[in-house]
């Protein structure tokens, strides 16, 4: 107890180059923390993209193309799946529902997904959170569309507003628009902070009758140009779908179901456990949370570095204090416990500042960057991970505050009180 209050003591002597040094590992520790909750976080969302969805089944492919293009919406299908085939996985005994998605038009850079009104009951996302509607509703005419917050937001549409969508999944149209058949905003949904954001939703329905015309692959207007009446008309029951969601009564029976679509003989089809291909396409991106966590443990080296030179630079005015502290008795191992002792309650003081300084800054902007990024960050106690590295931190501080220690272990009684001229 004298060794530390002393230390405490000696520490509050140097109170301004003190606290640039835990303002210094209170920052890096704030960086090195920040890193691991961000990278976390982000895995956590990544994972949580879609949930409670047992199945994705699509034409065969590999597994992380059809979780891409089918639940992130990023490239293309190899090819469709027939509506029969749909049928025919909805009649299993396993099967609780299904939600199709139709992909292949867009709306000013946002993908268009044709699906059933089933997706809006049914998709879950994060910890089973179901969608919600910030304002409207889902599809009550064959033309109307649910726009995710990202697509409203940043065309600042509205209920009511009027859009036409393009054929052709780019950026820029390559093909003729659909403006014969505009569609109306009937809802907009809240902020998921998932591709359901930037998603254009219309119904199986719609995506039938926008390609009345275009069985060919091109559109000839003179002769497949259909008004709005006609189409209502028509039988606009799916042909196709690009992909599917598949929910099950009972998980015990996924792989079964799973190996049944594998051997599906009508047609090709591959069906992933999302889950397990999450955690695959983390894997491949995975190295830039591996620089990121690199990069932040350097400052936290910088950090300890800067300690280290401050506790040496201050050996020198210290060495009166040493001497007095051996002639009343102290002894060298004595010195030595007090300089590590020093450098231990920084570290720690630094941790818990920057510990508790990154959690309040996280509490009050959290949901800013929810709205702005769609990263949720759930600011709970602290995770294993977390408290491996503030230990690592304050023990690796403890370690080198040997340094400086030894150092004051050497200095000598006859050093200390030498009188210099």
């Amino acid at each position: 107890m004298i060794i530390l209050r002393l230390a405490w003591q000696s520490i509050m002597n140097r109170k301004f180059t003190t606290i640039l040094t835990i303002l210094s590992i209170a920052v890096s520790v704030m960086l090195l923390l920040g890193v691991e909750k961000v990278r976390t976080s982000a895995r956590s969302s990544f994972i949580n993209t879609i949930s409670g969805t047992d199945l994705v089944v699509g034409a065969r492919t590999g597994g992380v193309q059809l979780l891409l293009y089918s639940v992130f919406h990023i490239g293309d299908a190899t090819a469709n799946v027939t509506w029969k085939t749909v049928e025919d996985i909805k009649k299993r005994n396993e099967v609780k529902w299904i939600i199709p998605i139709a992909l292949g038009d867009s709306h000013r850079g946002y993908r268009v997904v044709g699906t059933s009104r089933e997706y809006f009951e049914r998709f879950r996302y994060r910890r089973d959170i179901p969608l919600e509607f910030l304002e409207g509703h889902e599809f009550s005419d064959l033309f109307d569309t649910v726009l995710g917050s990202d697509v409203a937001r940043s065309l600042n549409y509205k209920i009511g507003d009027e859009i036409v969508l393009a054929h052709g999944s780019g950026p820029i149209s390559i093909g003729k628009d659909h403006g014969d058949t505009p569609f109306r905003v009937s809802g907009i949904l809240a902020s998921t902070g998932t591709p359901v954001d930037r998603v254009v939703h219309v119904s199986m329905e719609a995506i039938e009758a926008i390609h009345i015309g275009w069985e060919t692959g091109t559109f000839i207007e003179q002769e497949n140009k259909k008004s709005v009446e006609d189409l209502r008309k028509m039988d606009l029951s799916p042909k196709a779908v690009t992909a599917m969601y598949v929910g099950l009564k009972s998980r015990m029976s996924t792989f079964s179901l799973q190996r049944w679509i594998n051997t599906y003989l009508q047609e090709p089809l591959i069906a992933i456990l999302p889950g397990v291909v999450f955690g695959e396409l983390w894997l491949m991106i995975g190295n830039v949370e591996k620089a990121l966590l690199i990069v932040s443990t350097m400052v936290v080296f910088t950090a300890i570095l800067g300690m280290i030179i401050s506790l040496l630079a201050s050996l020198n005015e210290r060495r009166r204090e040493m001497a007095i502290l051996r002639a009343v008795g102290a002894k060298p191992i004595q010195v030595f416990v007090l300089f590590t002792a020093e450098a231990t309650t920084i570290a720690l003081l630094g941790v818990m500042i920057g510990f508790f300084a990154l959690y309040s800054i996280l509490f009050l902007i959290q949901p800013f960057i929810e709205s702005l990024t769609g990263l949720y960050m759930d600011i709970t106690l602290p995770e294993r991970n977390e408290i491996i590295l503030m230990i690592t931190i304050v023990f690796a501080a403890a370690l080198a505050g040997i340094i400086p220690a030894l150092r004051a272990y050497r200095t000598s009684l006859s050093d200390g009180l030498m009188i210099r001229g």
